[in-house]
């Protein structure tokens, strides 16, 4: 019984492990390698609940430790690849005043995700659906968006305009209070879970683009959730 207890809290702690590689990597620049730790993470972070759940031993202390392991792996590692990424990002005459402040910018992914979290962990609201962008979503989409588009935001003659544009947007989506599906089936029935199953179906073609993917298939979640909104709101 000792030992179970601490079974998903060392699973958490695997998360938090891969957050911080992760975070290395992004410093010394290798992308790929960031996104494969944050990716490990995110399955370390499925599992832990589940773990906990299946062997009823979740405690607040469990609750606390996630939340800060999902902020190294979901806020601080994306925020250090987008950091590395716009620290090489060329800048226009009027921007070079403030070229060594600027990539310090990408650090209110990890700011936003935090409050994020803290909110989660006190919203009643989050059982079924969410509040705002998931943490682990958001991580993906900067991850593989550098990874799979950096070099071609790099070209653009306004690419530290579209970076800074995106980490405004994206910071908003984390603390928003607009809802957002999970993909959490209480069953298989099409009625109960049509969102969910419109959402898997249109993301697999999404695949085939290989790294890029997650930035694509986030952003059709985004979509969906919205439309989603809106439309209940209308009703």
């Amino acid at each position: 019984m000792a030992i179970k207890k601490h079974i998903p809290n060392t699973i958490t702690c695997c998360n938090l492990f891969s957050g911080c590689v992760a975070c290395v990597m992004a410093l010394e620049g290798d992308f790929l390698a960031a996104l494969f730790f944050i990716v490990l993470g995110a399955i370390f972070d499925f599992f832990d609940g589940m773990v906990a759940r299946l062997l009823k031993v979740s405690s607040p202390l469990g609750v606390q430790m996630d939340s800060l392991a999902d902020d190294v792996t979901f806020g601080l590692a994306p925020a250090a690849v987008v950091f590395s990424f716009m620290k090489n990002l060329p800048l226009p005459a009027f921007m070079l005043p403030v070229a060594d402040i600027f990539p310090y910018y990408a650090f209110l992914i990890a700011v936003f995700s935090a409050v994020r979290l803290a909110k989660f962990n006190i919203d009643t609201r989050q059982k079924s659906t969410f509040i705002g962008l998931p943490t682990p979503a958001n991580a993906l989409f900067w991850v593989s968006l550098v990874a799979g588009f950096g070099d071609w935001i790099t070209e653009l003659n306004a690419g530290w305009l579209l970076m800074m544009g995106l980490i405004t947007i994206f910071a908003y989506l984390l603390v928003a209070e607009i809802p957002m599906f999970s993909l959490k089936f209480k069953s298989l029935r099409w009625r109960s879970n049509k969102v969910r199953y419109i959402f898997l179906i249109c993301s697999i073609p999404m695949l085939m683009l290989g790294i890029a993917a997650a930035v694509a298939i986030i952003a059709w979640y985004l979509i969906l959730s919205v439309a989603v909104y809106a439309r209940k709101r209308s009703a």
